[in-house]
């Protein structure tokens, strides 16, 4: 009959016997310092990671619903994003090829060209971008503040336009009222069509605020005496964004000659290169933050052999081994790692869950396009956190557990 015996593992009891102790000391003090670093390090990564995450995601959601996510037109070398089109025919063939790509969801014509708009007590230049009857407008719901998207008609164009809140409170214009529209033509003379305020819609971005109006696609078509099919080009919409490019270049190879197929991305470097830079904030944040975690423990463990020196004096005299004396501070360096981690977990997360729910924290929108900060949280972002945050905090801990090895038991059992 054999007696299963239980080994004990020596340095994770003394450990234990450490960290739960309730007697009041300077080292639980310290202990209470470093766990609360840590809480305050992890939680500021998750926070930070969903802020930029959400930031970066909200922003780009307005520049895609309000462009497109890629744009098919005519191909002109060097052309600037707001010069008007060179026209292109419809082309049902092409169309057929385009839709038939699985990756792409939407298709919808459009057309832009500049005027000025004359309101009551001034005038102000746009681009109107002309949309067919069968637009989808429902990516633009959002930014609609008053009034409705304009009605088209069966036979001519329509006269309504909605304009942005910037324009409407420029030209001071409000819903269903009139105005004057002026297009300047290639041989600079000018036409002039009268126009009724249908919506005033908001986007956030101050660039499109200023500039665009939205109009019918016929009118632009009459004032640049092109074709009924003749078009500025396409606004497509596809089903995966992270594939945009590989996408766009599928789409080029299919195209006739001439025709050209544009990410969004290259059409507004500015806010898409902007919203790249975001990502050095997360790395930063993360250095910091670590950094400041791992100080923290270093301190913690070296008050906490010194603290401890007689009861390290007293091991070794009985004959514990250097390496289980170090695996105590190493275990209870880990208990304090863990309990950090745990708590600032349930911190960061808190933290997000408030923001998402009730918008605690605001953001001057004219400078970065919200109104209050977007929560996107990333699950494998917070384990990634989490894993990184407790390797290099471990690591480091191998440090100061090494003064272990140079402590003599004589005088540590007389150090006071």
């Amino acid at each position: 009959m054999f007696i299963k015996i239980k080994t004990l593992n020596v340095a994770a009891f003394i450990a234990k016997r450490i960290a739960f102790n309730q007697q009041r000391s300077f080292s639980r003090f310290i202990i209470r310092l470093a766990i609360a670093a840590t809480i305050i390090s992890v939680a500021a990564m998750i926070v930070t990671v969903a802020f930029t995450n959400g930031f970066q995601y909200a922003v780009g959601q307005k520049v895609f619903s309000f462009l497109g996510d890629i744009r098919v037109q005519h191909y002109e070398a060097g052309r600037p994003s707001i010069a008007e089109e060179l026209p292109i025919t419809k082309n049902d063939t092409v169309l057929q090829i385009i839709r038939a790509d699985k990756d792409i969801k939407t298709v919808q014509a459009f057309a832009t060209k500049h005027a000025i708009v004359k309101g009551k007590e001034s005038v102000e230049g746009i681009l109107l971008k002309g949309v067919e009857k069968d637009y989808d407008f429902s990516n633009l719901n959002s930014f609609l503040q008053s009034g409705r998207w304009l009605n088209f008609t069966d036979s001519g164009y329509s006269n309504e336009v909605d304009l942005s809140v910037y324009t409407a409170n420029q030209l001071k214009l409000k819903v269903n009222d009139k105005a004057l529209i002026y297009f300047i033509q290639s041989n600079g003379s000018y036409r002039v069509r009268p126009i009724k305020v249908a919506g005033i819609f908001k986007t956030g971005i101050e660039d499109y605020d200023k500039l665009y109006a939205i109009g019918d696609i016929k009118l632009i078509q009459r004032l640049n005496d092109w074709k009924e099919n003749q078009i500025g080009g396409y606004e497509i919409f596809v089903t995966d964004r992270k594939r945009l490019d590989t996408i766009s270049s599928t789409l080029f190879s299919k195209l006739p000659d001439q025709w050209n197929a544009y990410p969004i991305t290259q059409i507004a470097p500015n806010i898409f290169d902007w919203l790249n830079l975001q990502d050095q904030t997360i790395t930063i944040v993360f250095i910091i933050m670590i950094i400041i975690a791992t100080l923290n423990l270093v301190t913690c463990l070296i008050i906490l052999v010194l603290e401890r020196t007689q009861m390290v004096g007293i091991l070794k005299a009985i004959g514990s081994p250097n390496h289980t004396i170090q695996n105590t501070f190493l275990y209870h360096g880990a208990m304090i790692t863990i309990t950090g981690i745990f708590a600032g977990n349930i911190l960061g997360l808190l933290i997000c869950w408030l923001q998402q729910h009730y918008g605690i924290i605001s953001l001057p929108e004219d400078a970065y396009f919200i109104s209050k900060a977007v929560v996107k949280l990333n699950w494998m972002a917070v384990v990634v956190i989490d894993v990184i945050t407790f390797i290099v905090c471990f690591l480091v801990l191998l440090i100061p557990s090494l003064i272990i090895r140079n402590i003599r038991p004589t005088q540590a059992i007389r150090f006071k």
